[in-house]
């Protein structure tokens, strides 16, 4: 993990983060809060203790941005989860809802060395094809 002192929950609101302001531009704690489906006072919370890390800055009453070091734990997260659910989708044959799921809660424990081989095995079984 590139920085081992976020929590799964913070590595998930980075990744929501990440993922809001690709379809949208500006992210906002409402936006945050529909996506994830949590509380506003939860994302309140949250986005205080990433804003202590440095991993992201938020305008007053206003956008939520991921710093660089975001950007990179978001990155991170996101790739490990679309491995994942590539994998138990493509190899494993498990249906898109439940990779969905599983991938969500794989990806905070899978170390960079597993899924190094994880994506190798996957290119391999994807020539033999």
């Amino acid at each position: 993990m590139i920085n081992d002192t976020v929590t799964t929950s913070g590595q998930d609101y980075l990744e929501a983060i990440m993922l809001i302001s690709e379809r949208n531009g500006a992210v906002r704690s409402v936006d945050i809060a529909n996506h994830m489906q949590v509380s506003r006072a939860g994302v309140s919370k949250a986005l205080g203790a990433l804003r202590e890390k440095g991993l992201i800055r938020q305008e007053r009453y206003g956008s939520v941005y991921l710093t660089d070091e975001g950007i990179k734990v978001a990155n991170s997260v996101i790739l490990r989860h679309k491995a994942l659910k590539a994998f138990l989708i493509d190899i494993l044959g498990v249906c898109p809802e439940t990779a969905e799921q599983d991938a969500c809660r794989m990806e905070h424990a899978i170390s960079p060395d597993t899924l190094k081989r994880l994506e190798e095995f996957m290119k391999n079984a994807i020539k033999h094809y």
